[in-house]
């Protein structure tokens, strides 16, 4: 008779750093990118998942978002599987209706001579930025004191052409971070070749809540995207990345640049948004650039051809590390980066610090319901 192996342990009753990271949440208290605005149009709602934590995100007829817990407070039916009816965002199951800010405002049915009861779920601060709305799913009162990712590049008159794109992957969000700042997967890419296999680790700063990396390595040297980079107006000898606590980003002589947003759903599924940006591409086989207008229809063809392509690479390697991390999680550390054990660590330290100040809080005296 076989014996079932243990499931992966708790942050709790982790032994090693390897297996504190693989279940290390993010601290809810910072903006998290979760869904393309363009994708959510008047009188839709979905559901977003952060941690295990369900929201209703909806847009009302008149194009305003609202972001409320995804719980009626009736039945506790998810509010995203309703409709949203006007400003409303109405329970499929008896026709509860919800305000934006989460008020039960109508009960269409019966009450049996009973007054409407005051019952409201919780509400969300959200934002619209970079083509992306964004939710702060921490403590509202820090909301607007939290700064997010500032990328002046995709501002004013002459941004730079972006146009974002999104996995959903079954991995934790740190096999994640790991995979997009340590170049020595190279071998994965041996098709794309986004970076050459020879990279060399060059800098390795940790500040504060932030790694900072460089590598020495040939950037865009596929056999077609490497035809759009104007090798003689950028050099593409080398790449700076930093782990800017829970975002990661990158930047070539600052020319291509890119921010990897992760939302973590669970311990094993985490929803990805990468936003690669460019100053130019050049025309194939001449020194005429690109022109502005024509970044974006050609980077919408580019993330279809080239981009998702590569990444689903990436997507592919992180899932099966989640599923040898299912089968091996009591292995020991083989990591030979330090850029990864650096990153990790942070990781492992953010979360012990919210943690903390959730115990902090719970320890606190409550007023009475009387006051």
């Amino acid at each position: 008779m076989s014996v079932r192996k243990p499931s992966p342990p708790s942050f709790d009753d982790a032994r090693n750093r390897r297996q504190k990271v693989r279940s290390a949440g993010l601290d809810p208290n910072y903006w998290y990118a979760v869904e393309h605005d363009h994708k959510l149009g008047k009188g839709e709602a979905v559901e977003v998942t952060f941690w295990g934590e369900s929201v209703a995100l909806w847009r009302d007829e008149n194009g305003a978002l609202h972001a409320i817990e995804d719980r009626c407070c009736h039945r506790q039916l998810r509010l995203s599987q309703g409709e949203v009816r006007g400003c409303q965002l109405v329970c499929k199951y008896h026709g509860w209706c919800y305000d934006g800010s989460g008020e039960v405002v109508d009960i269409p049915h019966e009450t049996f001579g009973r007054k409407k009861p005051a019952l409201r779920v919780r509400q969300y601060p959200l934002r619209v930025r970079y083509g992306l709305i964004w939710i702060f799913f921490g403590d509202p009162a820090r909301a607007d004191g939290v700064p997010m990712p500032e990328i002046p590049e995709l501002e004013g008159d002459d941004r730079w052409a972006c146009v974002p794109v999104d996995f959903t992957w079954n991995a934790h969000h740190s096999m994640i971070i790991d995979n997009v700042s340590d170049f020595t997967h190279a071998y994965l890419h041996k098709k794309y070749k986004p970076f050459d296999g020879a990279s060399k680790l060059t800098r390795l700063v940790e500040e504060d809540d932030r790694v900072l990396m460089s590598y020495d390595t040939k950037v865009g040297g596929g056999k077609i995207s490497g035809m759009f980079v104007d090798r003689k107006a950028v050099d593409t000898s080398s790449m700076d990345l930093g782990y800017q606590y829970p975002y990661q980003w990158s930047n070539t002589d600052n020319a291509i640049k890119h921010w990897c947003l992760v939302l973590p759903e669970s311990e094993e599924r985490t929803r990805v948004f990468f936003l690669f940006y460019f100053k130019s591409f050049k025309v194939p086989l001449t020194p005429l650039k690109i022109p502005r207008w024509l970044m974006t229809p050609f980077l919408r063809i580019s993330n279809e051809l080239l981009v998702k392509p590569l990444l689903a690479e990436d997507g592919w390697a992180v899932e099966e590390e989640q599923e040898g991390w299912r089968r091996h999680w009591d292995a020991p550390i083989a990591e030979l980066n330090p850029a990864v054990h650096a990153m990790q660590t942070l990781t492992i330290r953010k979360w012990e610090e919210y943690l903390a100040s959730q115990q902090g809080e719970s320890r606190r005296p409550r007023l009475s319901a009387e006051g």
